[in-house]
């Protein structure tokens, strides 16, 4: 597979089996992205083998070989003919010399507002700051048994944090993360001289990405790499966002998969399940200092009906394109300290660029 992959050279594709042993598709990156590009008619089998399994049947196989206009390159007789092939670690081998396609998988991005203008030093000192947040966030969720495997990576201003389990638990387990890293870096703000600790603004999205390993040195990573419409949505979301802003997403995705069986959830839904859950939280140390409880909810306008009608926002970026999302707010009482207020009230919010507002009545009003 390392002399196919050919230091980075071609993707490998797919795989399979037959008698004689295993076969590998292997192309050249250009090949994937005119396979996948606007009007492309093969773009929907190679998105589907990019999002499945890497083992393909032989017909499948020579379909997309077909497609690609690439033969396959066969390793040595008998390699992959014994009982004992573990098809799954064959999956994961190709996988790491390849591109995958990741569907409904939730994404963070924080973004340290105006990173640019601090000199090199102090960049450095607020990165650091940023990733002590992250790793002192995630060991408290351990000590609740919250489990993220999460990864990151840099964006230069922050970083993109994704969960490498997918499901909706796995999703509300990243929210629970950003929350919590958030805290920290609140708390953190307050005690510190000068500006060495970033302030920061967060968007979380759930959306598709294609997830790839870069080449270091003569190997691939051992971490992953993503690009994709959640990545380029996050980003266009966190430049319109105030400084201190959290920015949900306008999602629909299934939980295809899930143990829940097969059904769908939009960004209300998600936020609803999430605020069940939050007594989960109770206990972690933010500082020093128990949490009593958290309240996370989308902000809106209070109604005498007792319900809590939602704003969803309709933002612009500079290419001209709309997109929904919604404001979020994250409470977090402690038992011997000061609460921390997390996002942005509704009525702060006069310097936030919306193109137009929506009331969506969803929800009793928050506490």
């Amino acid at each position: 597979m390392f002399e196919i992959w050919n230091l980075g050279e071609n993707v490998l594709l797919a795989w399979t089996r037959d008698k004689r042993g295993m076969q590998l598709l292997a192309v050249r990156h250009y090949v994937l992205a005119q396979a996948v590009g606007p009007g492309a008619g093969s773009a929907p089998l190679i998105n589907e083998v990019l999002a499945g399994p890497k083992f393909l049947p032989g017909e499948t196989f020579e379909r997309v070989c077909a497609v690609t206009g690439w033969a396959p390159r066969r390793l040595p007789d008998g390699v992959g003919t014994g009982p004992g092939l573990d098809t799954n670690l064959v999956n994961n081998l190709v996988r790491r010399y390849g591109v995958s396609l990741v569907r409904d998988r939730a994404v963070v991005l924080l973004d340290a507002v105006k990173f640019s203008l601090h000199p090199p030093l102090e960049q450095m000192a607020m990165l650091n700051s940023l990733s002590f947040s992250v790793n002192s966030a995630y060991r408290q969720l351990l000590s609740k048994d919250i489990q993220v495997n999460f990864a990151r990576t840099t964006t230069g201003d922050g970083f993109y944090i994704w969960n490498r389990v997918k499901s909706m638990d796995a999703n509300i387990a990243l929210y629970k993360l950003m929350m919590m890293v958030l805290a920290d870096n609140a708390v953190a703000q307050r005690k510190s001289q000068g500006d060495l600790v970033p302030k920061l603004r967060a968007a979380f999205h759930i959306g598709e990405h294609y997830e790839f390993h870069q080449v270091e040195a003569l190997n691939p990573t051992t971490f992953s790499y993503i690009v994709g419409q959640v990545t380029i949505d996050l980003s266009r979301m966190i430049e319109k966002a105030l400084p201190g802003q959290i920015l949900l997403g306008d999602f629909s995705v299934s939980t295809n998969g899930d143990a829940s069986g097969d059904a769908r959830y939009d960004t209300l839904d998600f936020v609803e399940q999430t605020a069940a859950t939050l007594d989960d939280l109770h206990g972690l140390m933010v500082s020093g200092d128990r949490v009593d409880n958290i309240r996370c909810y989308l902000t809106g306008q209070s109604a005498s009906s007792g319900r809590f009608p939602v704003h969803r926002y309709r933002i612009r970026d500079k290419h001209g394109t709309d997109r929904s999302v919604y404001n979020a707010k994250i409470n977090i009482h402690r038992e011997q300290a000061d609460p921390i207020y997390l996002g942005t009230q509704r009525e702060e919010l006069g310097d936030f660029s919306a193109v137009s507002v929506e009331v969506v009545e969803r929800g009793p009003t928050p506490p």
